[in-house]
Parts: C-alpha cells; structure tokens; sequence
C-alpha cells in the first residue's frame, strides 16, 4: 500500500469521526430543544392550573348559601294587609327568632340589632311578598324559609370564625352562639345557590347575581356581531379579492393592521367622545357597549378574513373564471365557502375577546350600579367583566367569593365560544 493510499484512508478515518461527533451534537441539540418545549408546555399548564385552581377554590363556595327555616306568626296588629311594605318583617322576624333561641325580654331589645345583622335584608322582600300574594296568612303561624346574612352564610361555609379578639371580627360571640344554636337545632339548610343566576346586582352579597350582567353581556354581543361581520367580512372580502393593488391600498392594509395592536382602552375614548358626547346615546346601554366592542372586533375579523381567503387555492379561482363565472361569482360561490370555516373561527375568536373587555365598557358609564335586567339594547346595564371589576372592589368579604363565581361563569362563556370556533373549523374544513 502506496504513502497516499495511506493517507487517504486517514483522512477518511478522521472525516468520518469528525462527522459522527457532529451528528451527536445535532441530535443533543434536537433532544434539548424539544426538552426545552416539553419544559415551557408543563410551566404554561403549571401556571394555567395554578390560576384556575386559586379562581375554582375562591369561587365554589358562592354556588352554595343556607337558609334558615322558622316559625313566624303574621301579628295582625303590626301588619297592614292594604300596604304590607310598610310592616318592618325585619323586626318582626327577629324578635321571634331570639324568643325560640331563649333570648330573655329585657335582653331582646339590644339583641335585636345583632339578630338582624344575622339575617339577610331579603327576609323583608320575602315576607311581604307572602302578605301580598296571599294576605289571608295575617294572623296564623306559619313556617317560611328565609335567606340569611352574607357573614352568617360564610360562618356556616367555614370562612369565617371565632378567632382573635371579638372587637376586630365581623361576628362577636353572641352572634356565632346564635348561628350554632340555630345549627344544632336543624334549622339550617345548605342548597344551590340558584338565585346566583336568576338575581341581578345588589348592595347586599348574599342577594347579587349575575343574571344582568349576563343578560347585557349578551346584548352587547348581539350589537357587536350585527356590525362587525358583515363590516368585516365585506370589507376583507373587497380589500383581498377585488381593490386595485396600489399605493392606498397598502396604507389601508397597515392601518388595519395598527388598529388590532391599539389599547382598548382607546376604544372607550373614543366611543364616549362619538357616541355619547356628540350622538347623544344612552349611556350605560348594550348599544354603545356593541358599538364600541365592534370598532374593537373590526380588524381582527379583517385580518381572519383576508387569512382565510388567503389560503383557498388560487386554482379555485382559476377554474371558476374558466368555467366561465364573473369575478364576484368565482368569490361568493367558489372561493368564500371554502374560506367559511377560517372566517367563522376568526369571528368567533374576535367576539370571545369582546366579551372579555373592560376598560372600554367602563369609560362609557357601564361600570355603574344596574340593579335590574336590561330590557332592551338602549336599557341600563352592565357586563360581567365589569361586574367582576365591581365585585371585586366591594368591601365586603361575601363579594370576593362571587367574584371568583362571575369570573368563572365569563371563562364558560369563553370556553363554549372557543369550543364552537373549533367544531366549525373542523366541521367546515376541506383539503386539497
């Protein structure tokens, strides 16, 4: 064997080695990469469980109150069958609620407020409208069950107690010796706590719901969808499919592209200096609410529109012209079904993240105390964003709990809208 041929196959020994080294560095780097993305999946699913834990734990406590089930006797010399809202039941009730606990005559006078405190401001609302509907009952005893206080409901829930100095707690010693009392003598009764979703707003925890803000929520939605898909999906359509390609076109494409990136809050401003201050809308309305939210929503249905018609086959459109269709025919029959699936997620997407908004809502005067149902569009109202903010920033401890509740009836709300973009993606999807 010649010199070269020796050193050719060195050479070759060297070359295969050095290649075999480099092929197991690329692999640890194609191992650590996909560690590195295995690694990020866990810690974004760490946090997402951490947050829906801490939401689920604050929050599921609101979906359960207790009652409290007594004897009451409808005093006819207290009660005004002809004007019932004029009887203090509140008194009434816990003045007969302190003689069943034992609570002697010269006491009840300064017990009484303490047992009032107890029960909910409901017991009043509840009590005459068993006078009004059948006043027959004045004079007899009957047994009623009635709603308890916001403190009294979390005593029995296990968030508050007895703890620490009694000046310093929301229930002295008195008043948790009357609920345990009350306990022991199986009158109270734990259920679901319906009224959550069948109540509007109060002042008083223990009688708020969601049903308004769930209502005006859906209102605003309505408004939105009614003005930014049709605005959106036309003005895609036109601006992908048949604008001339030129110098304004693309200052159009970018400031739609910059109108997605803008705060929300800018929205607001704008909608209370156009809508409210100069067209004069109702303030507070799912009309402006929709109005502002659909300004919001246009250009992410734009840009999912143009995306989707982007990816339809220009064969698609070549086909159809050959066959001999007009250009808005090849568009409208050929070409904007098989985008559908693409339009209808992207729309979807864009009103899930209405729903969620806040900061707009609040500058147009949502963030105000609407303690009914919205009847129509131009009715006062609030949303649950807003509700959440306003819950949350009460001072009573009964408010964080439904904070939490409203916050996980919003992520419902959000998930079944995600849920339908997906079906519909995948149910309307065709590959060529």
């Amino acid at each position: 064997m010649t010199d070269a041929t020796l050193t050719r196959a060195g050479a070759s020994g060297r070359s295969t080695a050095q290649l075999r080294k480099s092929l197991k560095r690329r692999h640890a780097r194609e191992r650590r990469f996909k560690l590195y993305g295995v690694l990020a999946i866990a810690i974004a699913i760490g946090f997402l469980a951490l947050l829906l834990g801490r939401i689920i734990e604050q929050g599921h406590t609101a979906f359960w109150t207790h009652t409290v089930q007594t004897e009451v006797y409808l005093d006819p010399a207290r009660i005004d069958p002809a004007y019932p809202e004029g009887t203090n039941f509140d008194q009434l009730v816990a003045e007969q609620q302190l003689a069943r606990l034992g609570v002697q005559d010269d006491e009840a006078m300064s017990a009484s407020r303490d047992m009032r405190q107890l029960m909910s401001a409901g017991v009043a609302f509840e009590m005459q409208r068993l006078v009004r509907e059948n006043p027959e009952v004045i004079g007899d005893r009957i047994t009623v069950t009635l709603p308890i206080g916001a403190d009294a409901d979390l005593y029995y829930k296990g968030e508050l107690d007895g703890e620490g100095e009694e000046q310093f707690r929301r229930l002295n010693d008195r008043q948790i010796l009357w609920l345990d009392q009350m306990r022991d003598q199986g009158r109270i009764q734990g259920q679901f706590n319906t009224g959550l979703f069948t109540r509007s707003d109060s002042t008083q925890p223990e009688l708020a719901g969601v049903l308004g803000a769930v209502v005006g929520s859906a209102l605003m939605l309505l408004v939105t969808a009614s003005l930014a898909l049709p605005i959106g999906v036309g003005a895609a359509i036109y601006l992908e499919e048949f604008a001339p390609k030129g110098r304004i076109t693309d200052i159009i494409e970018v400031n739609i592209n910059n109108l997605a990136a803008v705060p929300s809050i800018v929205y607001g401003l704008l909608g209370l200096a156009v809508f409210i201050n100069w067209m004069h809308l109702p303030r507070s309305s799912p009309l402006v609410g929709g109005l502002v939210l659909a300004l919001m929503a246009l250009p992410t249905v734009i840009i999912a529109t143009r995306s989707a018609l982007k990816a339809v086959p220009p064969s698609i459109r070549e086909a159809a012209l050959a066959m001999g269709a007009s250009r808005t025919q090849a568009v409208f029959h050929h070409v904007l079904p098989l985008a559908m699936p693409g339009v209808m997620t992207g729309s979807i997407i864009a009103m899930a993240h209405a729903l969620g908004e806040t900061a707009p809502l609040l500058l147009i005067g949502m963030v105000s105390f609407v303690p009914g149902v919205p009847e129509a569009v131009t009715s006062p109202s609030s949303a649950l964003p807003v509700l959440v903010f306003i819950w949350e920033n009460a001072s009573e401890r009964a408010f964080h709990e439904r904070t939490a509740a409203a916050i996980m009836v919003l992520l419902v709300f959000m998930i079944i809208m995600n849920a339908a973009a997906i079906y519909l993606r995948r149910r309307f999807e065709r590959r060529w």
